[in-house]
């Protein structure tokens, strides 16, 4: 370790009572005093007498030395000693020089990067040594000294980046200041991390700095992970996790969400072997719902490295292939699908119809509300399919078409361009003509970019009839100029037609990997609801442009994007930068991703070999630790020796011999006693135990069994008791977590139960009890967390998994009528005046007993609460409202609010308070609108 000492005083000035320990010592050799001789001549015939006891003229040196170690611990004690863990330190009287990385990497570990930072800087504020403050994200700003005070100011004012830092970047800048001074000593707070080009970097800085001092920090902290190359395969998708330094194995949960920020799967990872630094998490879900998730994060992890972000661009399109064809099934390789069906596998979900006509395939797919559909060599959809056929394709849908002998012959109006009856032949002994390769695409062509292979030929093709409108509906042509593939729109679908069959009969097109290629690029336009605008002229949206809508900061959180924000290409695919942070850009229904990492990116340790004479330290992880107690219990401790020695000369040992026997008695029962007190002050603490619970106000939720679940609902219950102590009279205790099955429940006003779907459903012995609670005066507040509007009760259309489970618990239990909180319900005023009840999210409703119909002309009843103190014994909302309220130990919020808005938190808390002082004092803020009549009443 570098440097200045680790041990610290909060008090120092009281270490000048040390300057008395001479005169503690002058006074302790004078007690007991000393003997006077007086000269008296008979005494020599006492001389010869050995007396039974003698005192000594003074205390012995080692008991005097004990005595003054005592009375220095007290002193020590008493002036606050506190023990720093280490942490980088500079040794000389020369200005530092401090350089941070600041990128993503840093902001897992941001805290402790900030606590070494500031212990730097009081040290240099100390010595009145200058700072230069170098965040290596700021490249391109000149470098100045400043004094510790404005560093340290200027310091808390930097954030993690949410992109990876370019180190090379601030190299002028570094050298142009390394140039204009002599001497300095430098302090490099590094993530570790080597993304590209950090050996360079570290080369670079060696020969800059030449022969000053270098102290590098790094490590002893958690080592940062990461999420990259997303990639929504068949059967599940799979997002790959990344660490730099290799060693010691490792496990997490990578979460995914959609778009609203409800959580649709969990699933665990591992680094398996200590050489590992990537692995892999498989979420095994439907097609689906994987095409719904929309943010990968890591679970625990503060950095916008560990969230993947995912848009249209990953979906998984389901296909749906019809054919035409009579060829025997038992030969697939005769079959008009079996080419198409391979050549989308890779990157879409086909399914085949099977033993169907053309039109009740293509009405069975409709009824799956699929975005892509495939008609192989099929004439004409007649009947009511073709009608359904055209509303789908006008709705958004995508119809890829593959001609044949069929189609041909047909007169079917669902092609993108009009055709001539029969077919071309190439190469026939009729023909002069020779079979024909593939043409180059053009720039405006969707297939733009794709290699054209030279083997590629068409020995038959269908012709289109030659229109002005041709030329700009063509997407692929053969060598002579005739037509391959054209497309045309129709309302906000699309029509895309092969000239060729999917087989081999008409070309050898099917066993190229272009014909892959080409099918990949057609089923990227195909949505769910609607597709981008795709004409001939548009397809490629080389000039089209999305602009920033929800950006991520370092640690992970959406926020409102900065100034800086600049609009990305709707193709970009590239990583995050200072100009393109990452995010969502673009319409907010149709958002393009742009990640931290790129899918190609790996992390690997940085090499600091270059500066071979750097000092390396490790970050400080833990605060200081206070030394008071173990010193003060050192003093007691010589203390109660200082007082057996003394027992010990005085003899008083041999006289407690005999009482030896009563005092071990007495022992033995003070023993007892002290562990029947601890075994009842134990047991005190139980949620069982009726005393204690009933004696102090507590909020309680539900124990789900899912760990994350349950963790979230005891911050939850947790940040609001702290709001309520800050805001309101109420001092709660700390959350208590039920077991429903066995817990008194009596004495909890209000049960928070946060529905899981999937877990295991109570008991009847426990939902009696639940429902016994709830007719006893307990209120029992339901959250299924998934934000859904529709209505719980009869008749509601929420088909969500949250309200779903919820409906199976509550048909066990007496449940009355409910409805949405009335706008002059007394929930809106216990406390705060509020029109909704948000959470996380604030698309949901909050749901309460229904009032009973009244008489209008009955002014007193109609109030908006009746019978007993009015409370609702149970309350339902989908709007998360723990995980709103969940904190982290330092402060910061647990979770996300969705919406985004900056006093949503604020809201959620203040609904809480709300909903917790309904449940504590009924309905006596209703009775307040008859005020001014009983005032009115007193004065007559």
């Amino acid at each position: 370790m570098i440097g200045a000492m680790a041990l610290g005083f909060a008090e120092p000035l009281v270490l000048v009572g040390l300057l008395t320990l001479p005169v503690l010592w002058w006074l302790l050799r004078l007690i007991p005093p000393r003997p006077r001789r007086i000269n008296f001549p008979p005494t020599r015939l006492l001389l010869e007498i050995a007396p039974k006891e003698e005192t000594p003229a003074r205390a012995p040196w080692w008991l005097t030395l004990m005595r003054l170690a005592l009375a220095a611990l007290v002193i020590i004690a008493a002036a606050g000693p506190q023990w720093n863990p280490p942490v980088a330190a500079i040794n000389s009287s020369a200005p530092i020089a401090l350089m941070i990385d600041d990128g993503w990497a840093a902001a897992t570990s941001w805290d402790a990067r900030l606590r070494t930072a500031d212990d730097i800087l009081a040290r240099a504020e100390n010595d009145h040594r200058p700072v230069a403050l170098i965040p290596l994200s700021e490249g391109t700003r000149d470098i100045s000294f400043a004094t510790a005070g404005s560093a340290r100011v200027r310091l808390h004012q930097i954030a993690p980046k949410p992109y990876t830092l370019d180190r090379h970047e601030a190299l002028p800048a570094i050298n142009r200041f390394f140039a204009s001074v002599q001497d300095i000593e430098v302090v490099w707070l590094s993530d570790g991390i080597d993304l590209g080009r950090g050996a360079d970097f570290v080369k670079n800085l060696a020969q800059t700095i030449g022969a000053h001092p270098i102290t590098i920090v790094s490590g002893g902290i958690p080592e940062p992970l990461a999420l990259t190359a997303a990639d929504n395969a068949a059967g599940a998708l799979t997002v790959k996790l990344l660490r730099a330094v290799s060693g010691g194995t490792a496990d997490g949960t990578v979460r995914a969400l959609d778009l609203k920020g409800l959580t649709l799967g969990e699933v665990p990872f591992a680094f398996k072997a200590a050489a590992d630094r990537d692995t892999e998490a498989r979420f095994d879900l439907p097609v689906e719902i994987r095409n719904d998730i929309a943010r990968l994060e890591i679970s625990g992890e503060r950095s916008s490295g560990a969230v993947q972000l995912l848009d249209k661009r990953s979906n998984r399109r389901t296909v749906g292939v019809v054919s035409g064809s009579t060829a025997d099934t038992s030969q697939p390789l005769l079959s008009s699908s079996y080419y198409i069906t391979r050549a989308l596998g890779p990157f879409a979900d086909v399914r085949v119809a099977q033993g169907e006509s053309p039109a009740d395939a293509v009405g069975h797919f409709l009824d799956q509300n699929l975005p892509l559909l495939v008609l192989a060599d099929v004439g004409n959809v007649a009947g009511d399919a073709h009608d359904r056929l055209a509303r789908w394709i006008e709705d958004g849908g995508v119809l890829v078409r593959f001609a044949g002998p069929r189609l041909a012959a047909s007169d079917d109006d669902l092609v993108p361009v009009r055709l001539r009856r029969g077919g071309r032949i190439l190469g026939g002994s009729l023909s002069w003509d020779k079979p024909q390769p593939l043409a180059a695409f053009s720039r405006e062509s969707p297939f733009a970019g794709l290699n054209v292979p030279n083997d590629v030929t068409v020995s038959r093709q269908v012709l289109a009839e030659p229109d002005a409108a041709l030329t700009e509906n063509t997407w692929a042509t053969l060598a002579d100029g005739t037509p391959l593939v054209t497309a045309a729109r129709r309302g906000k679908g699309l029509i895309v037609l092969f000239h060729v069959t999917g087989d081999t009969r008409w070309s050898d097109l099917p066993l190229s990997g272009i014909f892959v290629d080409m099918l990949k690029r057609i089923v990227g336009l195909a949505s769910t609801t609607a597709i981008a605008q795709t004409s001939n002229a548009e397809a490629k949206n080389v000039h089209e442009v999305a602009s920033p809508n929800r950006v991520l900061d370092g640690f992970g959180n959406f926020g409102p994007p900065p100034s800086t924000a600049r609009p990305v290409p709707t193709d970009f695919s590239g990583s995050a930068s200072a100009e393109h942070p990452p995010g969502f850009y673009g319409p907010a229904d149709s958002p393009l991703a742009v990640n931290t990492l790129t899918a190609a990116d790996r992390l690997a340790p940085l090499d600091f070999s270059a500066l071979a004479r750097a000092n390396h330290e490790i970050y400080r992880k833990s605060e200081p630790r206070d030394l008071r107690g173990p010193i003060l219990l050192a003093a007691l401790a010589l203390f109660l020796l200082d007082s057996l020695v003394v027992l010990y000369l005085n003899g008083g040992v041999t006289r407690l011999i005999p009482r030896l026997s009563r005092a071990s008695a007495a022992i033995v029962i003070v023993i007892g006693a002290l562990a029947l007190t601890s075994a009842r002050s134990g047991a005190e603490d139980s949620p069982n135990n009726v005393p204690r619970a009933a004696l102090e106000t507590k909020l309680a939720y539900v124990v789900t069994g899912n760990q994350d679940v349950d963790s979230i609902s005891k911050a939850g219950l947790g940040g609001l008791t702290l709001f309520l102590a800050q805001r309101t009279a109420l001092e709660a205790g700390e959350p208590v977590g039920l077991d429903i099955t066995r817990d008194e429940l009596a004495f909890y006003p209000l049960i928070y139960w946060p529905i899981v779907p999937g877990a295991a459903r109570p008991t009847e012995q426990a939902l009696k009890r639940i429902d016994s609670y709830m007719k006893q005066g307990g209120t029992v507040l339901f959250d299924t967390r998934d934000a859904i509007v529709a209505p719980p009760g009869p008749g509601g259309t929420a088909q969500s998994a949250g309200m779903l489970e919820l409906r199976k618990i509550l048909s066990s239990l007496d449940i009355p009528e409910l409805e949405p909180v009335p706008r002059d319900h007394v929930l809106t005023k216990t406390f705060y005046l509020l029109r909704d009840f948000p959470g996380r999210f604030s698309a949901g409703q909050l749901w309460v007993e229904a009032l009973p119909a009244v008489n209008d002309d009955d002014e007193v009843s109609r109030r908006p609460a009746r019978g007993g103190d009015g409370v609702s014994s149970i309350l339902i909302t989908s709007n998360d409202l723990a995980g709103a309220w969940a904190m982290q130990p330092d402060g910061q919020p647990m979770l996300p609010v969705v919406d985004g808005e900056p006093r949503q938190r604020e809201l959620a808390f203040r609904a809480g308070v709300n909903i917790v002082m309904y449940t504590l004092t009924g309905n006596y803020k209703a009775d307040q609108v008859h005020v001014p009549a009983l005032l009115e009443r007193l004065g007559q």
